[in-house]
């Protein structure tokens, strides 16, 4: 099995390339096509992705389980079958939803307060035929651990739909103009992402072999609960934009201030929360693969170390955030938004890191080990639990309800997930006991930055006390961290000066 650190390496690389292009596209459409194009796009799209979540999400994940069993058993030969009754089903699922949309346009208009928004989703209905080919083949190269051609896929994709979003639109066309030529774009560039990722599959030695029914029920009963739980995380955030606003002027605030408070919880405090996690999503897509060829070994002993080192992963991935943010969230909303109020709900949310991230490696080891329905029923009483806070609390504590129902959800299904793990597996989790010495890091090292930046705020540029104040907080956080034997720098020096030992020595 590969070693995790090197893959969490490539996928946090790529993974960080492709949302710095993201970015650029965004900045590029919105001097370009203008606020009421990407409004009626964003529209469209809303219930586009709704469509997608159910064709690209716990197919691939679920194929990539079985392939690594496959593998781990040296039965290769099974994955060609698995990837054609997988192709066979979701090129089904897609052209039934296809079909769905356009025999009910007149439904899904009502859907839509601008009837323009109709022709646009009509157009980006082949994506999802084209996607469910290209999710596949993207989850066979992962079920081989075949990380390269997994990321480069995503990236690819990424820059042929800048690229063609680029060639179909002008400041010279109208906003529907715009509007229709993204949605061409979104298409081709998704048919284009689907004969790439073909090509690697057959590159890297895929196969495909006849249909067998046997590999239909496996596939659709552990892929469903996922798949679920997706579709249903899409509609979580339409009802809290619903509730929050409407609970806020309950309690005497207008319409305006209401979404603009939400406006500024959710478009900029929440985006900063979730950075942690783009680290932390990388081994959870590393993880999938090799937990599943270890249960396919019986290997108890792997599996319980992976278990173990990966919780400990995203707590200390999570606690390392937690001083910047609350030494810092006030100047960095200012810095990037220059808004105050969105970095002084950063700093009262950052508590909610590491449950955060709890949840969200919990819920992934909990997917490769096969307990995908009993996550599923963690999901859904988090929510539901998520939506209670979210109606009673506003009257007390105003827009940090939304922060709190985060938080208690979170926390409530990362400690569901974790005895879930603990009762199934019997590994050795030490949760509490590495929680209390990061409580004991971040603690010194929060108070240590802010000093540090309360100082450097008076005779420094923002952007500089900014810098400083980081590198100030992850270096004692790093440094306590090792006093108490959470992590060890020496055993990673010598092990990249070996390293660079190794290479002068090649040369």
């Amino acid at each position: 099995m590969k070693s995790l650190f090197k893959t969490v390496a490539i996928i946090t690389f790529f993974s960080f390339l492709t949302r710095v292009t993201g970015f650029i596209f965004r900045i590029i459409l919105s001097r370009i096509v203008g606020a009421e194009g990407l409004g009626l796009y964003q529209v469209a799209t809303s219930v586009f992705m709704v469509l997608m979540t159910v064709i690209a999400s716990g197919i691939p994940l679920i194929i990539s389980r079985m392939n690594a069993g496959f593998i781990a058993n040296k039965q290769n030969k099974k994955e060609g079958y698995l990837v054609s009754v997988a192709l066979v089903y979701t090129l089904m699922l897609s052209i039934f939803l296809c079909l769905v949309v356009i025999i009910f346009q007149n439904l899904f208009s009502l859907l839509f307060t601008e009837q323009r928004c109709v022709e646009i989703l009509l157009i980006l209905l082949p994506s999802l035929i084209f996607s469910s080919v290209y999710s596949v083949f993207r989850g066979a190269l992962w079920g081989k651990d075949n990380y390269f051609a997994l990321c480069v896929s995503e990236l690819y994709e990424q820059i042929v739909r800048i690229i063609l979003g680029v060639l179909f639109i002008g400041s010279t066309l109208s906003a529907i103009e715009n509007a229709i030529g993204l949605a061409w774009s979104m298409s081709i560039a998704c048919f284009l992402s689907m004969i790439f990722v073909l090509l690697l599959y057959f590159y890297y030695g895929g196969q495909i072999r006849k249909v067998k029914k046997e590999y239909f029920k496996p596939l659709i009963k552990q892929s469903t609960p996922i798949t679920l739980m997706r579709v249903a995380g899409s509609f979580i955030q339409p009802l809290i934009a619903v509730i929050i606003p409407s609970r806020l002027m309950a309690i005497g605030y207008t319409s305006s201030q209401a979404l603009s408070l939400y406006g500024v919880a959710v478009g900029m405090t929440l985006p900063l929360l979730y950075i942690p996690t783009t680290i932390i999503g990388s081994l959870s897509t590393a993880l999938i693969p090799d937990i599943s060829k270890a249960v396919a070994q019986n290997d108890d002993k792997h599996i319980s170390s992976r278990i173990s080192s990966s919780l400990f992963f995203a707590m200390f991935i999570s606690s390392m955030f937690v001083p910047i943010f609350l030494a810092m969230g006030e100047l960095s909303g200012m810095f990037l938004y220059d808004n105050i109020l969105s970095g002084t709900l950063l700093q009262s949310s950052a508590w909610i890191l590491l449950p955060l991230g709890l949840t969200n490696i919990s819920s992934a080891l909990l997917n490769s080990l096969g307990y995908e329905s009993k996550s599923f029923i963690n999901f859904v009483i988090g929510a539901i639990v998520m939506f209670i806070s979210l109606w009673i609390l506003p009257q007390f504590l105003g827009i940090n309800a939304l922060i709190w129902g985060f938080g208690i959800n979170y926390t409530l299904t990362a400690i569901l997930n974790i005895v879930l793990l603990k009762r199934k597996t019997n590994a050795n989790l030490k949760i509490l006991n590495n929680f209390i010495k990061l409580i004991i890091v971040i603690v010194p090292t929060s108070a240590l930055t802010g000093f540090i930046v309360s100082l450097c705020d008076y005779v420094l540029p923002l952007f500089i006390t900014l810098v400083v104040g980081g590198i100030v907080s992850l270096c004692s956080f790093i440094l306590l961290s090792s006093v108490l034997n959470l992590v060890d720098i020496r055993a990673f020096m010598i092990r990249i000066k070996a390293r660079l030992h190794f290479q002068k020595s090649k040369v």
